[in-house]
């Protein structure tokens, strides 16, 4: 574990950290729905800053006459943190067996790291000069509509989109919170589940991906969306007074998209 979280100087027990990573991987692996469709590089560490985009950019002078320059292209790595405070009585309830810690703050700051992860993958972070998948595809115009009914039609046209500019399959579909569960709570008409009608169509999985805005349908074939990892979540220690430990959940990552016209948006 990374030094500069300073998880040595916080005034809690090893346990209270094996309890405080656990629940982090248990909430974070449900909600980072981009993780699960896309190509997960690293993690390569706090210190790595950049992504090697391979591409240059010429430069308008160079040290002396004669001579021309070029300048590498890279995309840097973004830091992001969600800070939270758990109770010290709780931590030391945990000490003494207590089996029911109340991590509510940990949970929430998990839950906005995954949203404001999914949130980058799929709509972008002009910010940090990220783009997103959604904004990337050059096919848009398709929407699920009112009615979930309705959506393996939508669905089906956004493969048939992928098939004809020649991007192979199978397909995943990230889909935001509550189309998620429309999907989950719907069955079609004669009873045959929604979730499996999509399935069929797409050959893979379906994610929830809270932060999306309505869907996207992308292909799982590898090498179009590229997630690099510095440091993974991790949770470090800020600090502390006689009633609570503030704590931050912190990652770096940089994402890009190879190939653009390997997914298709579903707006709501």
């Amino acid at each position: 574990m990374s030094n500069h979280l300073l998880r040595s100087h916080a005034p809690i027990s090893d346990g209270n950290w094996k309890l405080l990573d656990e629940e982090a991987r248990e909430r974070l692996a449900a909600a980072l729905g981009a993780r699960k469709l896309i190509d997960f590089l690293g993690p390569f560490g706090w210190q790595y800053s950049s992504t090697n985009l391979g591409r240059v950019e010429a430069v308008s002078t160079a040290p002396c006459p004669n001579v021309t320059g070029m300048r590498r292209r890279v995309l840097p790595l973004a830091e992001v943190r969600a800070e939270f405070a758990i109770s010290r009585a709780e931590l030391r309830d945990d000490d003494r067996g207590a089996q029911d810690a109340d991590l509510e703050p940990l949970d929430l700051a998990a839950h906005r790291m995954a949203v404001a992860e999914n949130k980058a993958v799929f709509h972008g972070w002009p910010e940090v000069d990220m783009v997103g998948i959604s904004e990337a595809s050059p096919h848009q115009g398709l929407t699920l509509g009112n009615d979930p009914d309705g959506w393996p039609r939508p669905v089906a046209s956004a493969v048939l989109a992928l098939l004809q500019a020649g991007v192979d399959g199978p397909y995943g579909l990230a889909l935001g919170s509550e189309e998620y569960k429309l999907v989950a709570e719907t069955a079609e008409h004669g009873g045959y589940p929604l979730r499996d009608h999509l399935h069929k169509i797409l050959g893979g999985e379906i994610v929830w991906a809270p932060g999306v805005s309505g869907g996207v349908v992308l292909s799982l074939r590898g090498d179009d969306f590229l997630f690099e990892s510095g440091q993974d979540l991790s949770i470090g220690y800020l600090e502390h007074d006689r009633d609570e430990v503030r704590f931050y959940l912190e990652q770096s990552f940089s994402f890009h998209v190879a190939t653009p016209e390997a997914a298709v948006p579903l707006a709501s």
